[in-house]
């Protein structure tokens, strides 16, 4: 089995914000026995901004970017140090991965992760991935290692991903209720009843919380991979997860049955880098989503907004202005206005570069 594990801030930081290294290890000790027993291990690790504020003081008070160049940069080297020396008590070598949102944004740069993610894994070494904060700010950022997770679980085609929090899932109420309980199962016709009960707060030491990991859990779910959210604080937490029939207290949602390409996998995660709007009609909406394969027309094409260049990702819009899906064009903008209408040209987006929400 292929998994990905996600760790949070608040899993690996004490209240002050020093690494946990008691919990750091036996989060690594499960890894090691769920390698040693023929599984292939991704773990997208956050914690370098949390370790590195706990590492140096800084005499003046600097801005919110500085802050976070300054300990993502110590932090970093700090953390991924502590794995090293921690794998290696097992006789297993690990290797970092730091990326950028805009690295996904080109189909090229998605590719080389990709492929060296696979060769790491190929020769039994242990990918630890992070955001590369020092150079990721304000708009260039993943919303949080939630998002990142996702995109790294959907790359690599996992069979599960594992996010794990200090609270044992989405609970029914707020964590705080005694009355409340975890949801332990949540299928796609579920998620929409799901959402009143997701709390909106950030971690202590993140920038996630749990409407993103459920958002990031309902995508990933919807591209065919199981997804947990789990207490990473709980004792052999991961072991427990991954043997078959456990009870362990978690929240999991059910993947779907449909396949996706991969290709389409890489488009659904892309909205964030879309360059434009294109608006579409009735007709083009209903051929859209019907059971057939179908691609986007320029007949069904009624406005087009942003500038865009071909192959770049560009959001649909039916006309009632709700999102529809992505996908990648066949065309720049400036050549896609000239041609709204003609019905004899190949299409906008092809059905092969097309992801719709609808039929996820």
């Amino acid at each position: 089995m292929r998994v990905a594990i996600k760790i949070g801030s608040n899993v690996l930081t004490r209240p002050d914000g020093t690494l946990d290294i008691t919990r750091m290890s036996a989060l690594v000790d499960q890894i090691a026995e769920l390698h040693r027993a023929g599984n292939e291990i991704v773990l997208i690790s956050s914690g370098a901004v949390a370790s590195g504020r706990s590492e140096i003081h800084v005499g003046k008070k600097l801005d919110t970017v500085s802050a976070r160049q300054l300990y993502s940069a110590v932090g970093q080297a700090k953390l991924i140090n502590r794995y090293y020396e921690l794998f290696r008590e097992h006789g297993l070598a690990c290797g970092q991965v730091l990326t950028t949102k805009e690295s996904f944004g080109s189909r090229t740069h998605y590719l080389n992760q990709k492929h060296c993610i696979e060769v790491m894994l190929a020769n039994a070494v242990i990918p630890i991935v992070n955001e590369n904060d020092t150079i990721s700010v304000t708009e260039l950022m993943f919303t949080d290692n939630d998002e990142l997770s996702g995109l790294i679980a959907t790359m690599l085609g996992v069979d599960r991903l594992i996010l794990l929090s200090n609270i044992d899932g989405i609970y029914n109420g707020s964590p705080s209720d005694p009355n409340a309980s975890v949801i332990r199962q949540i299928t796609r016709e579920e998620q929409d009843d799901v959402s009143a009960y997701i709390q909106t707060g950030r971690s202590s030491f993140g920038r996630g919380g749990m409407l993103t990991k459920c958002t990031i859990a309902r995508k990933v779910a919807a591209e065919g991979i199981e997804v947990i959210i789990a207490n990473g604080k709980k004792a052999d937490i991961l072991t427990d997860l991954l043997t078959p029939g456990s009870t362990t207290i978690c929240t999991r949602f059910v993947p779907a049955s449909k396949p996706v390409s991969s290709v389409k996998k890489w488009i659904a995660h892309s909205e964030g880098f879309a360059k434009g709007e294109i608006y579409i009609n009735q007709g083009a909406e209903k051929a859209l989503s019907s059971s057939q394969a179908t691609s986007l027309l320029l007949v069904g094409v009624t406005q087009i907004k942003g500038d865009f260049e071909k192959d770049d990702i560009v959001r649909i819009i039916n006309e009632s202005g709700r999102p529809m899906g992505v996908g990648c064009t066949n065309y720049s903008s400036q050549e896609a206005r000239s041609l709204i209408g003609d019905r004899d040209r190949k299409p906008l987006i092809h059905y092969d570069y097309l992801y719709l929400d609808s039929l996820a």
